[in-house]
């Protein structure tokens, strides 16, 4: 068997010291296989975000292993995380982010700004055509100011594939979002996911949503509970509300 795109291995996290202590994750184990679509649900608190913020490398776990594409991310400092983050992560939160003094098309590019120190034409001409493939053609100069909340977000989601990055992480990216809107820009994201055989991790509430991907990991009070097709994890999801 391959090696797994990224692997955790009992993951906790804890916030807090002494008696305010708080632990949000508990002994999270969890394989993520290249190109796979994964749907991470659960009741808010249950640990979602913060899950996917350890995936992301934009926080440690308080214990646990996590490799990214074989690397023991544990064991690297800083510099070296943010540049494995830059290189091998996409992300798209529920909140677009973009930068207000940029247009589009910089915005867009932004990941390869900075992994390269700065914009060049290359990464220019790749920002447009990332933009056309997300249905904004011609939408390059204009500023995020002047987008609907739909299109900010399409926006958002060829930021985050500017680096072609094997794995992209969305937290509830559809979550600020109209029912046409959300329907449009999650279309997006699994089309773009299957094109180019990235792998997706969407953190959703919507089950409908959820139903879409081809695995389905839920989390209550910290801990995966279930894992399994959509059919499977969200049936016994309703069942338990009967």
């Amino acid at each position: 068997m391959s090696a797994p795109l990224l692997e955790a291995v009992g993951l906790t996290k804890s916030f807090g010291e002494g008696e305010a202590r708080v632990d949000v994750l508990h002994d999270v184990t969890l394989r993520i296989e290249r190109s796979e679509l994964i749907a991470l649900v659960g009741a808010s608190g249950s640990g979602k975000s913060t899950l996917l913020n350890l995936l992301g490398l934009l926080d440690r776990p308080s214990a646990g292993t996590l490799r990214l594409d074989g690397r023991d991310t544990e064991q690297l400092d800083e510099e070296a995380r943010t540049e494995l983050r830059s290189e091998r992560l996409g992300f798209v939160f529920q909140a677009h982010h973009l930068v207000p003094a940029l247009t589009v098309v910089e915005n867009v590019m932004m990941p390869a700004a900075v992994r390269a120190g700065g914009f060049d034409e290359a990464a220019r001409a790749r920002a447009l055509a990332l933009l056309a493939s997300v249905g904004l053609e011609g939408q390059g100069d204009r500023w995020p100011r002047q987008l609907s909340g739909g299109m900010a977000q399409r926006v958002a989601v060829a930021r985050a594939l500017m680096n072609a990055p094997p794995l992209v992480l969305a937290d509830e990216p559809t979550g600020n979002l109209d029912t046409q809107s959300s329907d449009q820009v999650f279309a997006l994201l699994l089309r773009e996911q299957a094109e180019r055989s990235t792998a997706l991790v969407v953190v959703t509430h919507d089950p409908t949503l959820a139903s879409r991907c081809a695995r389905v990991v839920r989390l209550v009070d910290g801990r995966i509970v279930a894992d399994g097709p959509p059919d499977q994890v969200l049936l016994d999801t309703r069942a338990r509300r009967v």
